[in-house]
C-alpha cells in the first residue's frame, strides 16, 4: 500500500499500526480490545471517555487500557498532517513476555492503574522507540517479524520503566471481572453492540451472559435494549422537544423508518405525532 497525503492511510504490520492523512479531522468511537500505545508523530489527537477529554500533541504518547470504549479524533495542525503510530499488545504476546520475567522481582504490592487513558511522560525510551519505526512505513522497507517482536518488547520495557503500576495492568491474566450487566447496558444502550459484544465487555461468555441476564430481567437482552431505546426516545420527544431526525440516531437506531415503526408499535402513535399530545 502506498502512502499518499490527501487521504486517510493505515498500514498494519502485525500489531503495529501507522496512520497518516493531511485533510480534515477524522474521528471514531472504538472499543479498545487490547492494551495499546498511541504515539503522535505530527498533528494532534483528542481522546474522550465519557466526559473526560485528553489532547495529545506532537511527540506525546498515551496508553489505552483494554476493554474500554474511547472516542479518538485525529487531525492535522496547521500545515502539519496527522501521523500516528500504535502498538497493540495482544494477550498471547503478554503471556509469552510474562514467562521471561523473574517472578522474584515482581512488585507484588503495587495496584493496577484505574484510568483507562493514561498520558505518558516524554521519556527517551518512548521517543526513540517510535521514531525508530518511521522508516519501516516506507513501502520499500517492510519490517521482519523479528523486528516487530523487538519493538513490542521495547514498548513493554518502556512502560514498566515509567511506572510499576503497569505490571498488574499488563499481566493480569485472570478471567475478566463480571461487571454489572444492567449498569453496563444503561450506559451503553445507544451504541451498536451485539449481544456477543456486551457479554464480552461484562466479562462473560455468551452462555453465562444469557443465564445471568435472566436473573435481572424478564425480557430478553434484545427486547430490553429495544424498550430502553424507545423509552428514552419518548422522553426526548415529549420533554426535550427534539426532532425525530435527531433522536433516532441518539438512541441507537440505524434508520428512521425502523425507529418510526418500532415507536408506533409500542406507543400506538408515530413519533412525529408525539409533540402534539
Amino acid at each position: 500500500m502506498k502512502l499518499t497525503t490527501d487521504e486517510l492511510n493505515v498500514l498494519n504490520y502485525s500489531d503495529i499500526f501507522f496512520s497518516c492523512y493531511s485533510d480534515n479531522e477524522r474521528g471514531c468511537w472504538g472499543l479498545v480490545e487490547d492494551h495499546t500505545l498511541v504515539y503522535v508523530c505530527s498533528g494532534e489527537m483528542f481522546l474522550q471517555e465519557a466526559q473526560h477529554t485528553i489532547k495529545i500533541r506532537r511527540g506525546e504518547c498515551v496508553f489505552l487500557r483494554k476493554d474500554h470504549r474511547v472516542s479518538l479524533t485525529k487531525q492535522p495542525k496547521g500545515k502539519e498532517k496527522f501521523i500516528g503510530i500504535s502498538l497493540v499488545f495482544k494477550r498471547a504476546f503478554l503471556r509469552k513476555f510474562y514467562q521471561t520475567i523473574d517472578k522474584k522481582k515482581l512488585p507484588l504490592q503495587v495496584r493496577k492503574h484505574t484510568p483507562s487513558i493514561i498520558r505518558l511522560p516524554q521519556t527517551p525510551a518512548i521517543t526513540s522507540l517510535f521514531q525508530s519505526m518511521l522508516p519501516y512505513f516506507d513501502t520499500s522497507t517492510q519490517p521482519t517479524d523479528r523486528i516487530i517482536d523487538m519493538k513490542l518488547h521495547e514498548g513493554i520495557y518502556a512502560l514498566l520503566d515509567i511506572d510499576e503500576q503497569f505490571y498488574p495492568s499488563l499481566f493480569d491474566f485472570t478471567d475478566p471481572w463480571k461487571i454489572d450487566i444492567l449498569g453496563f447496558m444503561e450506559k451503553n444502550y445507544a451504541y451498536d453492540l451485539s449481544i456477543e459484544d456486551i457479554a464480552h465487555y461484562t466479562g462473560r461468555s455468551l452462555a453465562t451472559f444469557k443465564r445471568d441476564f435472566k436473573k435481572v430481567s424478564d425480557l430478553s437482552p434484545q427486547k430490553w435494549l429495544m424498550e430502553k431505546r424507545l423509552n428514552v426516545a419518548q422522553d426526548k420527544l415529549l420533554h426535550e422537544k427534539k426532532k425525530v431526525s435527531e433522536i433516532y440516531l441518539e438512541v441507537g437506531f440505524k434508520n428512521i423508518s425502523h425507529f418510526s415503526t418500532a415507536y408506533k408499535r409500542k406507543f400506538g402513535y408515530s413519533p412525529s405525532n408525539a409533540t402534539a399530545l
